[in-house]
């Protein structure tokens, strides 16, 4: 591993000054395996990174308080699902909590834009993921007018407030921005359009996005400037490459949940006693 990244993954990855029009969207940031090497190892990887929320899962379960929240944002096609699907998908489901924010509904809409993001907050033990969250509301929100500038300008702060509740009350926030670059989301869509069992994933609405992606690479940079917390930090991960995304969000988790320091624990029983009724009965 110390060979293959030359930097820590956060370090790599920290937001910190970033300029959204400079990312590199094919880069590796940090890691010079190269393709082959990178998919050779997210399956060892993977199952590191599955012990360790298996004691974060046990850790809940035992009276303990500590969670973790991967927060991932990026444009469509960006990679959100394959994330969820084959470095999620590694883990013991039973300890993951997945929400996925879209348009909100009625009963959504008459409440404040956190009320339903609170309610999907990890508990204790649990490993949370948010594809797609609260930033929609100041990404997609801001780019289509959906509500008045001087309501969502509030919305950075009110964000940062509360994620800072989250981070106190015992939750480790990761947040990942992906970003691919206009024309690799145009193969991926074109890839969609051509697969009839892809078909459920494309939408129309989609290529319209594709119209406001200057907009959006502006919007992207305001929430980089304004809710990069060292409580809460966003990393930034070029996503041309899915193995590199899978395996760099691979990393960030392994280092999440190695920073909790957590171990399995202790029985709560005489385990020798345990031992000696089982071979009685």
């Amino acid at each position: 591993m110390a060979k293959l990244w030359t930097e820590p993954v956060t370090t790599a990855l920290r937001a910190d000054g970033l300029r959204v029009a400079d990312i590199d969207t094919s880069a590796t940031p940090g890691f010079i395996g190269g393709k082959q090497l990178g998919k050779a190892m997210l399956p060892e990887r993977g199952e590191l990174l599955s012990v360790l929320q298996e004691k974060l899962f046990a850790h809940g379960r035992t009276g303990g308080d500590r969670k973790v929240l991967l927060i991932l944002q990026g444009m469509d096609t960006a990679g959100k699902g394959g994330i969820v699907r084959h470095v999620i998908g590694s883990v013991d489901p039973q300890g993951v909590d997945h929400a996925s924010f879209g348009v909100p509904t009625e009963e959504e809409k008459a409440h404040d834009f956190l009320w339903r993001i609170r309610k999907r907050v990890p508990t204790p033990g649990q490993l949370g993921v948010f594809d797609r969250s609260h930033y929609e509301d100041v990404l997609v929100v801001r780019v289509h007018d959906l509500v008045p500038q001087s309501e969502w300008e509030q919305r950075y702060d009110q964000i940062n407030a509360f994620e800072k509740e989250v981070a106190d009350a015992g939750t480790t926030i990761v947040k990942v921005a992906m970003f691919v670059s206009l024309d690799e989301q145009k193969r991926r869509l074109r890839a969609r359009l051509e697969r009839p069992d892809k078909y459920w994933k494309f939408s129309p609405a989609d290529i319209t996005e594709r119209a406001f992606w200057p907009e959006y690479q502006k919007a992207y940079q305001a929430i980089l400037d304004r809710t990069n917390t060292d409580y809460a930090p966003w990393y930034v991960v070029p996503a041309d490459h899915k193995w590199y995304s899978r395996l760099a969000v691979t990393e960030l988790l392994i280092d999440a949940l190695t920073g909790l320091g957590l171990d399995w624990p202790k029985a709560g029983f005489d385990v020798a006693e345990q031992l000696r009724l089982l071979d009685q009965s």
